[in-house]
């Protein structure tokens, strides 16, 4: 446990004290801390809210948790005006219905690009400055729906593809975010800025990019809901990559509902994305998710339970003990427990090595991130071997001297797509085929169901869709999740499993700020 100074301590009191609180924006009373998306839309319709007044509330938040939280970067200076428009639409089109985001402020991974007076920069100061040529395809669709981008959010460096002895949180230009329930304890990463935004009502709601646990560890963690949605579901066009195989993006937020409102803004076809999208279309229910917000969705459902070895609970009594209660909740919901599954050679899929994993994301980095930097308006850096001596020139700004390149300068090594890379990438295809799909298939699976964020890999290589719902808090206060992985396109069923644990549980409380 870290040794925290009086005035520290003085400080998180201060926190707690605010969380207590309501603010009064007219005669009537609204709590806007831990208040839905519904809520607040309840509002805006009641005349008890503005979205102005709304943004102006979340800007004071940032201002006060950030320089101790750093969870995001930096706030978007059109955020106000944003707000004003949303406000002005609200009282002209007052017989319209619009959209669930019309007038919600939304907090941006920073490596989500915004064709504004924001830099979208991975965290790093190598891109500071830098101009994108168009909103990425998710702002974009954003935009339309009516929502207030409020600003970047703090990551690990270019998604925690700069080193292996980089800590989970922490970029050059964010500084190391802190996890808001345990200001010491891990948390996690990469959209780790996003989740410790929601979680400490600093924004109502975020968006992350995940390649391999970038949404759901840090949802898990911090007590938030994360969805990683089918790859290709929605467009990563203008989103920093580490490997187009494997980059979603998804929402951040502090329930299912919230979670399921962001995802229908943001899914659909997106011609600079085409083909991934174009594929992924297929999956797209008529009428969008909200429909599959079901409070009896667990009934019926097949869930899959993979002992080894994720359901390790040594020296983890709390989270043994909360699972225990779960998996009755579950059955009393109506789910059938599947138990004691095995996914054919796990433990190599959990390797990031031995499973090709690495090879391959290595290679496709380098690729992806050449090809990002080069359709860049201006740039300081237009490649990744620029991105390495700018590095090394500047290594005093910050933590970047303490912070190795390791990873970096691996994926400059590589040569494109060779004979190595081939191999690597058929191997995955093989792990994926006789692994978790044939696992589904056999036992007529909706879902695998397993605690924390552990099962990521496995969805990650597949391109598959994930969900972490909050599930409980260690004994030192960490949160933890439960992770719902299933089939390409099965959004429809893990929203129904995850909404329907949700409400069962009913588990998620306000951050503590313990030291």
């Amino acid at each position: 446990m870290v040794n925290i100074p009086i005035r520290f301590r003085l400080f998180l009191r201060y926190l707690c004290l605010l969380s207590s609180l309501s603010l009064v924006f007219t005669s009537q009373a609204i709590s806007i801390r831990e208040a839905s998306i519904s809520d607040l839309q309840l509002a805006f319709k009641q005349n008890r809210l503005t979205s102005r007044q709304l943004t102006k509330f979340y800007l004071g938040e940032i201002r006060r948790l950030n320089p101790v939280l750093r969870a995001i970067i930096e706030v978007n200076p059109d955020a106000l005006n944003q707000a004003d428009r949303a406000d002005r639409e609200r009282k002209a089109e007052k017989h319209v219905l619009l959209s669930s985001l019309h007038g919600i402020p939304v907090l941006l991974k920073d490596s989500i690009a915004t064709k504004d007076k924001q830099n979208t920069t991975a965290g790093s100061f190598a891109l500071l400055g830098s101009v994108v040529a168009r909103d990425a395809g998710v702002v974009a669709r954003l935009r339309r729906a009516g929502a207030v981008i409020l600003g970047k959010a703090n990551l690990n460096e270019w998604s925690g593809f700069r080193s292996l002895t980089q800590p989970n949180g922490w970029s050059a230009r964010g500084g190391q975010g802190r996890n808001p329930y345990v200001l010491s304890a891990d948390p996690c990463g990469s959209s780790g800025g996003s989740a410790i935004a929601v979680a400490a009502n600093m924004v109502a709601v975020s968006l992350g990019t995940e390649t391999d646990g970038s949404i759901l560890c840090p949802a898990s963690v911090n007590s938030a809901v994360g969805i990683k949605p089918t790859v290709g579901l929605s467009s990563r066009a203008g989103v920093i990559p580490i490997t187009p195989r494997q980059d979603t993006v998804g929402p951040i937020c502090r329930t299912v509902s919230d979670a399921v409102d962001v995802l229908d803004a943001i899914v659909g076809y997106d011609p600079n994305d085409a083909k991934a999208t174009r594929e992924a279309s297929k999956y797209l229910p008529q009428g969008g998710y909200r429909q599959f917000l079901k409070v009896h969705g667990l009934h019926g459902k097949r869930l899959g339970i993979v002992r080894h070895p994720f359901f390790n609970f040594t020296n983890k009594p709390s989270q043994a003990l909360a699972f225990t209660k779960h998996f009755a909740t579950l059955r009393q919901a109506g789910a059938v427990l599947v138990d004691n599954l095995k996914i054919k050679n796990i433990d190599v899929i959990l390797n990031f090595n031995l499973s090709g994993e690495g090879t391959a994301v290595l290679a496709e980095f380098k690729i992806a991130l050449d090809a990002y930097l080069e359709e860049l308006v201006s740039s300081p850096v237009r490649s990744l071997a620029d991105v390495i001596a700018f590095n090394q020139k500047n290594s005093k700004l910050e933590m970047t001297n303490q912070v190795d390149q390791s990873i970096l300068l691996a994926s400059e090594f590589t040569n494109g797509i060779g004979s190595a890379e081939k191999a690597a990438l058929s191997n995955l295809g093989k792990l994926t085929r006789e692994g978790f799909e044939k696992l589904m298939m056999r036992y007529e699976l909706d879902a695998v169901m397993t605690p924390g964020f552990d099962f990521t890999p496995v969805l990650a290589i597949g391109g598959f869709p994930g969900i972490s719902v909050p599930a409980g808090y260690d004994t030192e206060g960490v949160p933890f999740g439960i992770c719902f992985g299933g089939l390409q396109g099965s959004e429809p069923k893990l929203i129904e499993i995850g909404y329907g644990f949700e409400q069962a549980t009913k588990i998620r409380e306000p951050p503590s700020f313990r030291p």
